[in-house]
């Protein structure tokens, strides 16, 4: 079981500086892949009165590809989206950033893809939050010919490309697309789609249940449900050595420590969790 981190991002500040040491530290511990969440904007709660989403506008996130084309360039940490929120993005230019980043990296990228929940992000990115269901799995065919075509036509239902192809193409072709999922329509998109899949269900609490739906999806759609990766989270707390363990027995291919939350607060923090979960680990 690979075991990486949670980019801190809602308690890591603005300071390049501490997001480098973030990264540069991480690996000099031992983890081998670097996980951050995505929201482009946030949501003001005088405006949006009952607001109950877990972020708002002043919740800080660094914009994932823009952030991996700068990890990029001094860690060897495999980069992984968890998750791109697909919909509400133009496909193609994310098909471009995604193997930009494949490529400055070395095909040490996996691209985490999922629905969202923020309906006010779609409205100020200008896309419909009722069709996101049905778009991305448009999106994700499209994606793949993109990553190993030098030239697609394409004609969707909501994608349309005639003739045009990214350059330079990836160096995963295609680069691997992992799903988010929790409610039953996106575990199965991730079973017949996906090349893993990210649970929002814990082992013990309804990820047995989960799993059965993403394995069946894969054996509907004609595919080997073992060869789907699996990646949990745990938080960095007293119950770790339980966690992994449990995470481990559920076959979980991949791991990240989720250290936010824990009163860590600066960068130093962060990484002192990381130290001391290593010693769990070891």
């Amino acid at each position: 079981m690979q075991i990486g981190v949670v980019f801190p991002q809602t308690e890591i500040g603005n300071d390049p500086g501490a997001v480098r040491a973030y990264a540069t530290g991480a690996e000099e511990l031992g983890y081998r892949h670097l996980l951050a969440y995505d929201h482009v904007v946030g949501a003001d709660r005088e405006v949006h009165e009952g607001w109950s989403g877990p972020y708002d506008l002043h919740s800080t996130f660094h914009e994932p590809f823009v952030l991996y084309g700068y990890l990029a360039a001094f860690t060897s940490l495999e980069l992984v989206t968890g998750i791109i929120i697909l919909p509400q993005r133009q496909t193609v230019l994310a098909a471009k950033q995604a193997a930009e980043i494949d490529l400055l990296t070395g095909g040490r990228f996996r691209l985490g893809i999922g629905l969202g929940w923020n309906a006010v992000e779609y409205q100020a990115l200008g896309k419909d939050f009722s069709d996101r269901g049905a778009r991305v799995v448009e999106q994700v065919a499209l994606l793949r010919r993109l990553f190993t075509e030098e030239s697609v036509s394409f004609e969707g239902r909501f994608e349309t490309v005639h003739g045009a192809g990214l350059r330079p193409l990836p160096v995963q072709q295609p680069i691997p697309i992992w799903f988010g999922a929790n409610s039953e329509p996106a575990l199965r998109r991730a079973g017949a789609l996906g090349d893993g899949w990210f649970p929002q269900r814990k082992p013990g609490d309804g990820l047995e249940e989960a799993k059965a739906i993403v394995d069946g999806a894969a054996s509907d759609a004609g595919r080997a449900p073992g060869d789907l990766g699996m990646e949990g989270r745990a938080r960095v707390d007293d119950s770790l050595a339980e966690s992994v363990a449990a995470w481990r027995a559920a076959g979980a291919s991949h791991l990240s420590l989720n250290t936010m939350g824990t009163g860590r607060g600066d960068v130093e923090g962060h990484l002192e969790a990381l130290r001391e979960a290593r010693s769990v680990l070891d």
